[in-house]
């Protein structure tokens, strides 16, 4: 590290700032766009890697007794020792963010990366500096972020800075910004604005001829009493003085205060290359949600962009996403990946050495030994690596395949004969894979928190899911089904053929009903859930045969009453039916109101007769009577002239005989 300058004793080349114009190569504004070197619209499609130079809290589930980065690298330290600690953060950084992490976000369909700094791997904290008021660099900040920069370039990404965490700390909440009540916050301390100003005069000096560098994000979601905004106004005013006496090339993003949405005071821009970026969490994804922001960027015609947004359910990203890009607004989701998460691209396995430390942290448990913290803790950092991540795709799914697609995908390949564990179903929006009730946090618009996902375990959308205790089935189980609620699943049927089904069930009432359907048809009656002495009691229970041809199948449950859990389907083929065979099928819809599908293979050409009794052994129509070729055929029977009831169906065809049951119900 070295000694530099105050920022007083360069301050005085920003006369020549505005002299020369940006390079054409670099990403820019045009009016109310962000473009490109060629001039080309670019909507920025970015990730937030939250927690890695920054670890917030919440993300560490830290939250109970340490929200700020700071707090918890004190329990850390008192735990295990400074050098320990020093050896955890360092192997951290290393990890938390490869090369294989930009790779895979290029990979996944993100043009963009934000990245959230503390400025203490950039500088000294104020109180440590050996000189008062002058600036001391730390290589630490400016190498990770090179090698950050060189993965984008890459793959073609704009890497965007964003200053997460001031000197002192930009806001109330300690989370966000590290901030320490015990000392002067940003905005309490002229040094630590000074300090701050100086910042990103380095970095502008260091990144001004990178192409790859989307632009500077000033200062990430300020939340602090400053009337009018004046002083905020000003601290960007300043840094952007010193920005363009270096570099004229990069956009400079302008977030609001309080959580980067009230702009009061920091209206009209004055700079043209210069962007408004807004925060967007938790609101109704409506036009009225945003706009208040587009009304801005048409009044002073300069480009806006969702810097922040994430932490919701995958409805809720399909439809934010949606609406941002009808309008013509790129976003930066938040974050990548965190510990033990669902709303992530990634998840970090939570071991169970932090979970033994996290124990201790909050009051229960006795204390470990140096060796065993400093161990949990660097097993931690070795989960944070991609390899040992658990990777989303339904939450990479919702944020692109789902944006421009209604239609569902397998999330598995499903083979039948086989089993189906039930939190395994099809890819795709509310109302196309499934359907539930509870399906985002809409909090902000409605004041009123809402659990998108009651177990908040495997997958991010609106089904609720749990980690199961059911040894003999899968890991995890639906849950908290209710009334109307619905699952479907692609599957792969290897022959023609006739299944058992068998569902695994836990139920403490009893009261539930489902229905199982196969391409959107019914195929058996009702079934009752049985009780079976607890949420998670489980046992596996006959639900019928249902028929499937070789091929894709849609098979879905849908639950008509509530009260049961359900963990696994089982199919097994009962081999009545041999392709090539002569066959009939169950007709489907069954039970059917007035039409329903009955299909048969005949094996050789000959006179065919398909004939409908009732429980008497009556025949009461003649459905089909005449030569036919060999091979498959159906026949569409209408019924709307018979009574409710209970029917039989014989097919007859050279010297083959099968019979079926249907019902009729209207």
């Amino acid at each position: 590290m070295k000694a530099m300058p105050k920022v007083s004793s360069y301050i005085i080349l920003v006369t020549l700032c505005f002299s020369f114009g940006y390079s054409q190569g670099f990403l820019h504004t045009d009016g109310q766009s962000i473009v490109n070197g060629n001039g080309e619209e670019v909507i920025l499609r970015g990730m937030g890697l939250g927690g890695w130079m920054l670890q917030e809290g919440y993300m560490m589930q830290s939250n109970a007794f340490a929200s700020s980065q700071h707090e918890l690298k004190i329990k850390i330290e008192m735990l295990v020792g400074t050098e320990n600690m020093e050896n955890f953060y360092n192997t951290w950084l290393q990890n938390h963010c490869q090369k294989v992490d930009v790779d895979s976000l290029a990979t996944w369909g993100f043009n963009s990366i934000r990245l959230p700094m503390h400025y203490n791997l950039f500088t000294l904290p104020i109180e440590e500096e050996p000189i008062a008021g002058e600036n001391t660099w730390l290589d630490k900040g400016f190498e990770l972020t090179d090698s950050l920069l060189s993965w984008c370039a890459s793959n073609e990404m704009y890497l965007i800075l964003d200053l997460h965490a001031a000197p002192g700390g930009q806001g109330y909440e300690s989370a966000i910004s590290d901030y320490d009540p015990s000392k002067p916050s940003l905005w309490e301390s002229a040094a630590n604005r000074s300090k701050m100003v100086a910042l990103w005069y380095k970095l502008a000096e260091h990144y001004s001829n990178e192409p790859w560098i989307g632009g500077y994000d000033l200062l990430n979601e300020t939340n602090w009493h400053l009337p009018g905004n004046v002083m905020l106004k000003q601290l960007y005013q300043d840094i952007t003085t010193v920005i363009r006496a270096v570099d004229n090339n990069h956009i400079i993003y302008i977030e609001g205060n309080w959580f980067a949405n009230d702009f009061n005071g920091l209206i009209p821009p004055w700079d043209n290359n210069m962007v408004y970026s807004f925060h967007k969490y938790w609101s109704y994804n409506d036009q009225s949600s945003i706009q208040w922001m587009l009304d801005m960027r048409q009044t002073h015609n300069i480009p806006i962009w969702c810097g922040e947004s994430g932490e919701n359910s995958n409805v809720w990203f399909t439809d934010a996403i949606t609406l941002l890009e009808n309008n013509d607004i790129g976003w930066a989701w938040w974050p990548l990946k965190k510990i033990e998460s669902i709303a992530g691209p990634l998840s970090i396995t939570k071991t169970e050495g932090y979970q033994t430390l996290l124990n201790y942290w909050q009051g229960s448990g006795n204390q470990p030994t140096e060796e065993f913290g400093a161990n949990a803790l660097m097993e931690l950092a070795e989960m944070a690596k991609l390899e040992n991540c658990r990777y989303q795709k339904d939450v990479i799914d919702a944020m692109f395949r789902q944006v421009n697609s209604d239609e569902a995908k397998p999330f598995i390949n499903h083979q039948i004969p086989g089993t189906i564990q039930a939190v395994d179903y099809d890819l795709g929006r509310n109302g196309i894979s499934y359907s539930d009730i509870d399906v985002a946090n809409y909090s902000v618009s409605t004041g009123e928190y809402t659990a998108w996902n009651t177990g908040f375990s495997y997958r991010n959308d609106g089904v609720d899911i749990e980690v199961s205790s059911d040894n003999d089935a899968s890991f995890y189980n639906i849950g908290w089904i209710q009334t109307g609620e619905w699952v479907t699943y692609t599957v792969e049927v290897s022959k023609t053929d006739s299944f058992e089904v068998m569902l695994n069930v836990a139920s403490q009432n009893g009261s539930g009903q489902l229905r199982l359907n196969v391409n959107g048809l019914a195929v058996i009656p009702i079934i009752d859930i049985p009780e079976t002495g607890g949420w998670q009691v489980w046992t596996s229970m006959d639900a019928g045969k249902i028929f499937l041809n070789k091929g894709s199948n849609i098979f879905e449950w849908k639950c008509l009453n509530s009260g049961f859990n359900l963990s696994e389907l089982t199919f097994t083929a009962t081999s009545e039916v041999i392709d090539g065979s002569f066959y009939l099928n169950q007709n489907f819809p069954n039970p059917f109101r007035s039409k329903t599908k009955i299909e048969y293979y005949i094996t050789e050409y000959d006179n065919t007769k398909l004939d409908l009794y009732n429980l008497l052994g009556q025949k009461v129509d003649n459905l089909v009577d005449k030569p036919l070729e060999a091979g498959p055929h159906e026949f569409v029977f209408d019924g709307s002239h018979l009574g409710s009831g209970i029917y039989y169906y014989r097919l007859k065809s050279g010297n083959g005989t099968k019979i079926k049951k249907m019902m009729l119900v209207k």
